[in-house]
């Protein structure tokens, strides 16, 4: 039996709500928190999008930790990070990819913080977390991101 006009509107109108693509989202509990890594590298793309912003960024040759990492002074922020102490246990990748995936904060948490879009070209630095024994992709959920002489603590909204 074909649908009248009627029925076909309100079918149309309603379906993207019902059927609606699938889209993954890794919330904190699938990156492995024990173990901080540090990263550091040029924007090759940015999307600045919800459910977070993202960033790929290629690495340098010879990536190495900065001396004055476990130094450097960190934004409060509403969550209840020890900031101090993932410097000093961060380290380097184990892994040799050359680039790699930054999941930033959602654009309200970033807008929070004044953020501006952070384009390719940009330099910037992250600590943050992979998957455990960092398996699966080349991703990092940033919990402190640099660029240039600013830092921003993406786990929660600036204290």
């Amino acid at each position: 039996m074909p649908l009248s006009r009627r029925q076909f509107a309100v079918l149309a109108a309603i379906a993207p709500w019902i059927v609606r693509p699938a889209s993954a989202h890794h919330g904190w509990g699938s990156f492995d928190q024990d173990r901080p890594l540090y990263l550091e590298g040029t924007v090759v793309t940015s999307k600045w999008q919800n459910p977070h912003a993202e960033l790929i960024i290629e690495l340098p040759a010879g990536l190495k930790l900065p001396a004055d990492l476990a130094r450097r002074t960190l934004p409060a922020q509403s969550a209840a990070v020890d900031g101090p102490a993932l410097l000093a246990k961060a380290t380097l990748p184990r892994r040799s990819d050359r680039r790699w995936e930054l999941e930033l904060a959602p654009l309200t948490r970033m807008e929070a913080w004044k953020v501006t879009e952070i384009r390719s070209g940009a330099r910037v630095s992250a600590i943050g977390y992979t998957g455990a024994d960092e398996k699966g992709d080349a991703v990092m959920r940033v919990e402190y991101l640099f660029v240039g002489d600013k830092v921003y603590g993406l786990r929660s909204s600036p204290a």
